[in-house]
């Protein structure tokens, strides 16, 4: 295998989902520049799940033209989108236009809908032109994937943001009875160390480098050697042509697969999805389990995090948020090593994780009082879940990726499009949870006392 080319697909699956993570963990620093504030987050979700008209009809031309889109134009169009967005950002994110007589950030919200579309559709554009090189590369595509998490998440902690010192401010009265000690510990912001703007330059500057390392992908010779090459993407697409219009009862013998009457009865009833390998039930199974891990992961625990993480402190919540982002790259090597492909065992962990999950679920619930909340077992439980609820559900999401990778273009499609739909469904399953009828009450720095 080619080191270059490893190299190349990761930086180019960094590209996938950079501008959005960006985007989350710049939220403290941008909130307050703007006059929507904290309520920005509800409207980001929106918008998200909005931008899913991309994969829908990318999946909707796969699924009635087969072969008739090729996904190379449409990514260079969105990620030459995504650098465009997210350059205008760093100039235009605190401009506001007046809509109905009060101040709106219109420009950072169109910006933002833009880049949801780049991001939300690259699931189902990244992964089948990983089809074009072979099988070990997908993995390393998935651990750059986990990146676009991790490397934003450390250049805001380089930043600063969200970074509070607790300091003992006395009221008036207690000032002049010249009692210090009395006052609560108030929270105190620091000055990041470098703005907003570079900020948003540097996720422009990462979209050029994903841009030119696709760019690479398709034009390198060193790549062109790990290349399946396009004759075998032509071969898979006229297969998938044949499956639409011709049912195996009426191929000729030449045209039929050399498989035994049992795999062709196995084959059968499944060339919708495009997966010859295994049953209905089988094949419901994993995209059930994708939709579930993938609503766990992206949506669904991440809209508690600060609820589950601020009562035990900035440090906990900083240590979870960023362990969690080297859980997922670090799930991607392991899997890269020990691909383990069984269904139970993929059953398991996502039980396993999910029982994570669960756990800060209910730390959440419990929020701004979660147990152990001023134990520093409670802190060390705390970040050792969210390490392992990620570690665990990114290795299934890694291994189900390889499973339909060995299926073909079509599968992977269909997986593009169910981690969006499971994606959409978590979101759209919390936001009136969290924002419309606020069933979590999040801790506040610098304040933890909770009644024994």
């Amino acid at each position: 295998m080619s080191l270059l080319t490893h190299v190349l697909a990761c930086l180019f699956g960094m590209g996938s989902w950079v501008a959005i993570n960006g985007m989350w963990v710049e939220l403290p620093l941008v909130v307050h520049g703007i006059p929507e504030g904290w309520y920005l987050p509800s409207y980001l979700t929106v918008l998200i799940q909005m931008a899913n008209i991309g994969p829908l009809f990318i999946t909707l031309m796969h699924r009635f033209r087969p072969g008739a889109l090729d996904e190379r134009p449409v990514i260079y169009f969105i990620v030459v989108l995504g650098i465009v967005a997210t350059f205008l950002l760093a100039f235009f994110w605190n401009h506001t236009v007046s809509v109905a007589d009060s101040a709106h950030s219109v420009p950072l919200l169109v910006l933002s809908f833009l880049l949801s579309v780049v991001d939300c559709t690259s699931s189902v554009t990244f992964l089948p032109f990983m089809m074009r090189l072979r099988p070990q590369y997908l993995t390393t595509y998935f651990a750059g994937e986990g990146l676009s998490g991790l490397v934003p998440a450390l250049v805001a902690l380089i930043q600063g943001v969200g970074q509070v010192h607790c300091t003992n401010k006395t009221s008036p009265a207690e000032a002049w009875a010249g009692n210090s000690s009395g006052g609560e510990l108030q929270p105190d912001y620091q000055p990041p160390t470098f703005s907003v703007q570079v900020f948003f330059i540097f996720l422009s500057a990462m979209m050029v480098v994903c841009l030119a390392a696709f760019v690479l992908l398709n034009h390198h010779p060193a790549v062109a050697r790990e290349r399946k090459s396009d004759h075998y993407f032509c071969e898979d697409m006229e297969r998938e042509k044949r499956e639409q219009g011709l049912s195996l009862h009426a191929q000729t013998p030449e045209q039929k697969p050399m498989i035994s009457p049992l795999d062709a009865d196995r084959r059968r009833p499944r060339s919708s999805f495009g997966m010859g390998t295994y049953s209905n039930l089988e094949v419901v199974f994993i995209f059930v389990v994708l939709a579930w891990v993938n609503a766990l992961t992206n949506a669904v625990l991440p809209s508690v995090q600060s609820y589950s993480c601020l009562p035990y402190g900035n440090k906990a919540y900083h240590l979870a948020a960023t362990m969690a982002a080297v859980a997922n790259p670090v799930a991607c090597f392991i899997a890269m090593f020990v691909p383990v492909r069984s269904l139970i065992f993929m059953s398991f962990l996502t039980m396993f994780g999910t029982g994570f999950g669960a756990y800060i679920m209910a730390m959440a619930a419990l929020s701004p009082c979660p147990l152990l909340v001023h134990s520093t077992w409670g802190t060390a439980v705390i970040v050792l879940a969210w390490i392992l609820f990620v570690l665990s559900l990114s290795y299934v999401k890694v291994i189900i990726g390889v499973i339909l990778r060995d299926e073909g273009h079509s599968a992977l499609v269909w997986c593009g499009a169910v981690v969006q739909l499971g994606s959409m469904l978590g979101a759209l399953s919390m936001f009136p949870l969290v924002s419309v009828y606020r069933l979590f009450q999040s801790g506040k720095p610098c304040k933890t006392r909770c009644l024994a």
